[in-house]
């Protein structure tokens, strides 16, 4: 048999500065923060939700092994939500975060999505979406 993945754990994201980058997406999407010690012994963080988590990296301290061409701002992620769309557009106006573009209709990894754009502060496109 021939071998395959079976799920996403982790991926990285390189930030311009991880305060800021903790505070926005604890704050805007309820994330919580994770300070931990790999067994190289250095201090990471890394934010967790659901099942997952996205470790970050300050840009220019990159952790090695690292992506072939690191940089802040250019992901692209995809976050599914149980919160109807309308109550994060509230919740982000109310925080004064600004929809990019939405509600639109997109197919996600399992079938249609409803899906709202936003950036975080290094310009990453965050999409947040409810299944339909």
């Amino acid at each position: 048999m021939t071998p395959h993945v079976t799920s996403l754990d982790h991926l990285v994201l390189t930030v311009a500065d991880v305060e800021v980058s903790i505070g926005f997406y604890v704050g805007i999407l309820g994330m919580t923060a994770d300070r931990f010690t790999p067994a190289d012994g250095s201090t990471r963080w890394a934010l967790n939700f659901g099942g997952q988590k996205i470790n970050l990296h300050a840009s220019g301290a990159e952790f090695e092994p690292k992506a072939g061409s690191v940089m802040p701002g250019s992901a692209d992620l995809c976050f599914l939500s149980d919160a109807p769309i309308e109550d994060w557009q509230n919740h982000l106006a109310a925080k004064g975060v600004a929809v990019e573009e939405g509600p639109v209709h997109r197919t996600g990894a399992t079938g249609p999505i409803l899906s709202i754009y936003l950036r975080d502060p290094d310009g990453n496109l965050l999409e947040i979406s409810n299944r339909v």
